[in-house]
Order: C-alpha cells, then sequence, then structure tokens
C-alpha cells in the first residue's frame, strides 16, 4: 500500500484567529484581527526573525506555519516545498497596482508572485530541496498527495512539506503537513482531506 509507505509527521491550520498544530490549540487571539493577529502570533511564538515584518501577509502565514509545524525541530535540508492556493499573490498584486498611481514600492513589488513565500521559508529554515507552487480553485489533496509522494519515491526529496495556504482580503486559510517515512499518519488523499475539512468545521 502506497500510503503506507510515507507519514504525516505533524500538520498545522491557522485560521480565524487561531494557530493548531496536530489540532491542538497552540495560538488563538479573536481580539485582534489581520496583520495583528500574525505579529501577536509572531511575538507568542517567541520568533526572532526582523525580515518577518517587512513580508507580506502570504511569506508572514508561510513563515508562522512553518515554525509551528517545526516546533523545536530542525528540519531536514532535502525538505521539498509543495504550496497551493485560490488566488495567487492577489493581495499583495492588489497593494502594488495602487501603489504604481504614486511612488512605485520595491518592498511591494518583490512579493508579487506566489512563490515568494517558498523562497522566504527555505531563507528561514534553510532548505535546499525542490519546490512548486499551485493555483487551483479548491483544496486539491490529489495534486498534493501525487506530487509529494512522487519527490519521495524518487529519492528527489528526504521529506515534503504540502499543503494550502489561501489568503483574501483579511481572510486567510492555511493547512501544511510534514509528510517523512515517521509518524502516526498514514500519507494518503483521504487523510489530507479529512485533516484539512475536519478543522474547517
Amino acid at each position: 500500500m502506497e500510503e503506507d509507505l510515507f507519514k504525516i509527521t505533524t500538520y498545522v491550520r491557522i485560521k480565524d484567529c487561531r494557530i493548531l498544530l496536530n489540532g491542538e490549540e497552540v495560538i488563538y487571539d479573536d481580539a485582534s484581527a489581520g496583520n495583528n493577529f500574525l505579529k501577536k502570533a509572531y511575538k507568542g511564538l517567541n520568533i526572532e526573525y526582523p525580515k518577518f515584518f517587512k513580508m507580506d501577509w502570504l511569506c508572514k502565514l508561510g513563515i508562522l506555519a512553518t515554525e509551528v509545524l517545526f516546533l523545536g525541530k530542525t528540519p531536514d535540508p532535502d525538505t521539498a516545498l509543495i504550496f497551493s492556493n485560490s488566488r495567487s499573490s492577489l493581495d499583495t498584486d492588489l497593494k502594488h497596482q495602487d501603489s504604481i498611481a504614486g511612488i512605485v514600492s520595491p518592498a511591494v513589488f518583490v512579493y508579487t508572485l506566489p512563490n515568494i513565500v517558498l523562497g522566504e521559508i527555505s531563507i528561514r529554515q534553510k532548505l535546499q530541496s525542490e519546490n512548486a507552487f499551485f493555483i487551483e480553485k479548491k483544496f486539491n489533496p490529489k495534486l498534493l498527495y501525487d506530487y509529494s509522494t512522487i519527490l519521495l519515491k524518487t529519492g528527489k526529496a528526504a521529506a515534503v512539506v504540502s499543503g494550502w495556504i489561501d489568503l483574501k482580503n483579511d481572510e486567510y486559510d492555511v493547512f501544511l503537513c510534514h509528510i517523512s517515512p515517521e509518524g502516526e499518519i498514514p500519507f494518503s488523499e483521504e487523510n489530507l482531506e479529512h485533516l484539512y475539512y475536519f478543522e474547517n468545521e
């Protein structure tokens, strides 16, 4: 059985001012919306990475999610990143478009691609493996399962962080999981779907 080869080692969820690790609440602050929640989560996790404050929201969400996913652990540098979402970097693109009327900000322009989050995470976590970012209408466990499994089975990566990182205006929906040969939960399309939608209920 292919799903027995690899496991979901840990998974993280960020949505509605809440961060969950393996279904357990790590941070919850419904009094802080949007960027204020991201800043409070950064402080609550005791992260020391000043560059965080210069990033767009998509990158901040990716940094926070992977910090929690690897809490207390150093990831294997050969960990691939396979992400997807429905809106690419549209939020930042619109901010950039607005800035064109005045003085164009290079600090905004640099984030007008969704895959920048993969680079920021790779720098922060010192990852040197494959990465890909897909645009899908909705969470697609088959795509994430197939692509991640190919990387793992062919030895292109020792582990994979795979999932969904979506941002629409001030609403965010993040589900990332770490996949490796170790863990309790078999890595399968069904388990990806179950974990994603279970946490959405």
